[in-house]
């Protein structure tokens, strides 16, 4: 029997991609695992030479792991652009967040702020700085741990307004999700998915990889708060 193809992927695909798998596997005799971490803690494992057939993280972590040899070259497939949500508790009053100047206010007025390790949680500590409130609100900003979603954290009453993946706050009880970032300053990011180079069977790979971003995939994508690739 063919052994299964193994997948390392951040938190933020978890679900998307089970229900993708599902889809191909309904469809193969392939069978396929995925182990869903924390993004940062995905690319440690992998660059620390643990096998994987197939890595989905986003789209900069796999160029810089093809670049180190941990990636086959050229087989970058984009998956999903996934932008960020806001979220408070269920129940609690809801800020205004339909304008980058609202956005501001709400976190400048929040008792705690939460942001996750991931390349989302990166881009808006560089927006913070841009908008000169760093200092105002480092008393009050909980980053997350690698693998723990910021919505749980916003769900047990731990932070008061939480930022992350709306795939990743979507499906999560206890919170409500005030919607996406405005335009302006919304943050956009592409994951993808790259052959290992430890990958017993890459033509295989390859193959799920194909399915995994046809066009017969995007329902499911979009069911998950994200736009195909």
């Amino acid at each position: 029997m063919t052994a299964p193809i193994r997948i390392i992927s951040s938190m933020a695909t978890r679900q998307v991609l089970a229900d993708l798998i599902t889809r191909f596997e309904q469809r193969s005799t392939q069978k396929v695992v995925v182990e869903s971490v924390g993004g940062v803690d995905a690319a440690k494992r992998v660059r620390a030479g643990e096998a994987f057939d197939a890595i989905v993280l986003a789209s900069n972590v796999i160029d810089d792991l093809a670049r180190e040899g941990h990636v086959l070259a050229g087989s970058r497939t984009d998956l999903v652009h996934s932008g960020v949500a806001v979220a408070v508790r269920e129940g609690a009053p809801r800020p205004d967040i339909r304008t980058a100047d609202a956005v501001r206010a709400a976190v400048l007025a929040a008792r705690s702020i939460s942001l996750s390790t991931g390349p989302s949680g990166v881009a808006l500590a560089k927006l913070f700085e841009r908008w000169g409130i760093v200092e105002a609100i480092a008393p009050r900003l909980v980053q997350a741990p690698p693998g723990v979603p910021v919505g749980r954290l916003v769900a047990e009453g731990q932070v008061e307004l939480g930022f992350q993946q709306l795939s990743e706050l979507m499906h999560l009880k206890g919170i409500t999700v005030l919607g996406p970032l405005p335009p302006e300053i919304q943050i956009t990011t592409t994951f993808s998915a790259g052959v290992a180079s430890t990958a017993a069977q890459p033509e295989a790979v390859r193959a799920l990889l194909r399915d995994l971003a046809s066009p017969a995939a995007a329902e499911i994508k979009q069911r998950h708060g994200m736009e195909p690739a």
